[in-house]
């Protein structure tokens, strides 16, 4: 028998811990730059809230390991470390783009997607393993990256989206149309017809 039938879903519990373990901090580095790269003083000022809720993982991740006995650990998290990636790029590649705050929330939802994949699954296995004590802290977690998510989807929708087109345009009273900068509406003289 090989040593691989011999894993349990406890190991399968730690391994993911210690995925997340790793993630978190890299999530710390990286929400700043996209608070730096956002144009959006919404967008900046959700970005810097999840980066002390993130700051506060590690922490929490850490009780979780002492609630099992274990020592904290990582292991390198290569989906985190890709998204990451991916974030950088089209953070520069749409850097001074009407659509650079679409990039961004794009890029730091994809994060917290796998985020709550991971804390979803932990949470489940952290009950299923008996441990309440774990349990009610990755719930926590998992509470905190969805509201990160909705907070997301809501400055998205918001008008973040739209101003990505960078094609709105305002008519005056003599029909002359103006493309607003940035994807903004500005009123040019006249009676806004929209």
């Amino acid at each position: 028998m090989n040593s691989k039938s011999t894993k349990t879903l406890k190991d399968l519990f730690l391994a993911e811990l210690a995925d997340m373990y790793d993630a978190e901090p890299r999530i710390v580095k990286a929400l700043p730059k996209l608070a730096k790269a956002a144009t959006s003083d919404d967008l900046k000022e959700a970005f810097l809230s999840h980066l002390k809720e993130t700051e506060g993982h590690v922490a929490k991740l850490e009780k979780v390991f002492q609630a099992f006995g274990e020592k904290a650990k990582g292991k390198k998290c290569d989906a985190t470390v890709g998204l990451l990636a991916e974030g950088d790029d089209i953070a520069t590649e749409f850097d001074g783009s009407p659509a650079i705050n679409a990039a961004l929330i794009s890029a730091a939802q994809k994060v917290e997607h796998y985020e709550t994949a991971s804390y979803g699954c932990l949470h489940a296995w952290a009950l299923l393993l008996g441990n309440e004590k774990a349990a009610a802290i990755l719930e926590d977690i998992l509470d905190e990256e969805k509201a990160a998510n909705e907070k997301l989807t809501e400055l998205a929708q918001s008008g973040i989206n739209e101003e990505a087109l960078g094609q709105h345009t305002d008519e005056d009273d003599d029909g002359v149309t103006v493309a607003a900068p940035g994807g903004m509406r500005r009123k040019v003289g006249g009676t806004k017809t929209h």
